[in-house]
């Protein structure tokens, strides 16, 4: 089993959306490495850190679980969806995505500033400087113990 963090603007699609929806595609993501991960390393039953980010609070607001492996992301290729690729074809789809099942919302957000100041958290991809990515891997520990102190 693997552990990620994905990031979402709450306002786009937050927590209480996935927690609604219990299951989305988790589409539009538009970065190679982000894309990469879904596509060559997410699998079915690896959890994921679902976190809120350019809000106010940003931070981990709980956890899902992928329930579909890689399949291509076909907003890429509609020309109505603000996530259009022209680049994208059938053949080619250049764009994929796995789907996301709600798990848990924490009750109270894990803040970044929290997860700086956490010494246990410390090697933590989201916390490094310049990093961006929607899709980040986090370890078995860091896992494991994000789920202790948000219970």
């Amino acid at each position: 089993m693997n552990y990620w963090l994905m990031k979402s603007e709450p306002d786009e699609f937050s927590i209480d959306d996935l927690n609604k929806n219990n299951i989305t595609a988790w589409e539009g993501v538009r970065n190679y490495q982000a894309r990469n991960f879904m596509r060559d390393q997410m699998k079915k039953g690896d959890m994921v850190l679902f976190y809120h980010s350019s809000c106010k609070n940003v931070g981990i607001a709980g956890l899902a679980e992928v329930v579909k492996e890689s399949h291509p992301d076909l907003t890429a290729q509609d020309k109505n969806s603000p996530y259009f690729d022209p680049k994208a074809t059938v053949e080619n789809p250049r764009w994929f995505m796995v789907s996301l099942k709600f798990v848990k919302k924490f009750s109270k957000i894990l803040s970044l500033k929290e997860i700086k100041e956490d010494a246990n958290l410390s090697e933590m991809i989201v916390i490094k400087k310049g990093n961006r990515l929607s899709i980040t891997p986090v370890t078995k520990k860091d896992f494991n113990y994000i789920l202790e102190i948000t219970n």
